[in-house]
């Protein structure tokens, strides 16, 4: 009874991780985000779940030593890239064409709502 108990827990936690897996959006796939980072885990970059923690609640976010709106401060971190600022890791830039930044924008306002 024990061994089945904690093999029903263990298939429950990786059917857990495989859903959070598949709620990487396609936006997300298509632009490669998911080389450096996940929803839940730390990769190269941070869990974008840890991302949204930190910036709850918050309103602004400097960027280049100038303040902006957070989803402004973020797009623009997420567009150009910069120095880490979760470890020594730099982000690395998407500087995409005009019509990508829709996207960008999009993914920004679904890692900040992640905590919601």
């Amino acid at each position: 009874m024990k061994a089945f108990i904690v093999n029903a827990l263990v298939t429950g936690l990786m059917l857990a991780g495989s859903a959070m897996a598949t709620d990487m959006p396609e936006l997300a796939k298509n632009h490669k985000c998911i080389l450096c980072h996940s929803i839940d885990k730390k990769i190269v970059g941070p869990a974008w779940m840890d991302v949204s923690r930190r910036y709850k609640g918050v309103t602004s976010y400097t960027y280049n030593n100038k303040e902006y709106p957070l989803e402004q401060g973020l797009l623009m971190k997420v567009s150009k890239g910069g120095p880490g600022n979760w470890g020594t890791m730099p982000m690395i830039g998407n500087d995409l064409k005009s019509e990508s930044q829709d996207d960008l924008k999009k993914l920004v306002k679904f890692i900040l709502k992640l905590s919601a």
